[in-house]
């Protein structure tokens, strides 16, 4: 009797996380790209206006040697983006954590991109838009999905071009394969 119960008792341990796995699949298939996040503890007091108070009330303007048509720029002195559309609209901007491997300044296009991977840095990125190869090194657009924006380790060779959740999502919104990248010094 004491085989046949432990054959039953390893059946159901099996049967239990088979069932474990399929749920957690499941819940992980059907989660949202953003969870929601924590409520915040609340904010210090800001300090008197800084420098990004003039920066929010009038974004800077394209660089006129950024080319015509509907491209990605980064400027990698600005450390800034724009996302320039045919339709003559205010351009979106917004500032960025360059890698340590800078591409060389020239024109480029969308070679591939993912999802949801693990940066050359080793932590989860989202929304990738690679572009170049500098250094040995794919570079390209991403975010943290933790959100966070750090300065990049200088002692590693790495390629991600950081950004905000949210200018990550609108980067994958606009530069699709084969997108025109203008990386200017």
């Amino acid at each position: 009797m004491a085989r046949s119960s432990s054959g039953i008792v390893a059946g159901l341990t099996v049967v239990a996380i088979a069932a474990v796995g399929f749920l957690g699949y499941q819940a992980s298939a059907t989660a949202p790209a953003h969870p929601p996040k924590a409520a915040a503890p609340p904010a210090a007091p800001s300090p008197a206006p800084s420098a990004q108070a003039p920066e929010q009330a009038k974004p800077a303007a394209v660089p006129a040697e950024s080319g015509t048509g509907s491209r990605v720029v980064y400027s990698v002195s600005q450390k800034r983006v724009w996302l320039v559309n045919e339709s003559g609209q205010e351009p979106k901007s917004f500032q960025v954590k360059p890698s340590t491997a800078h591409p060389k300044p020239g024109t480029y296009l969308v070679n591939s991109r993912s999802g949801a991977v693990t940066g050359s840095d080793g932590v989860p990125i989202e929304h990738v838009v690679r572009f170049a190869t500098a250094d040995g090194v794919v570079v390209g657009f991403s975010s943290r999905v933790d959100g966070q924006m750090p300065e990049p380790d200088q002692s590693k060779k790495t390629g991600g071009i950081r950004m905000t959740r949210a200018d990550g999502d609108a980067m994958w919104a606009f530069a699709t394969i084969n997108s025109k990248v203008v990386v200017l010094p």
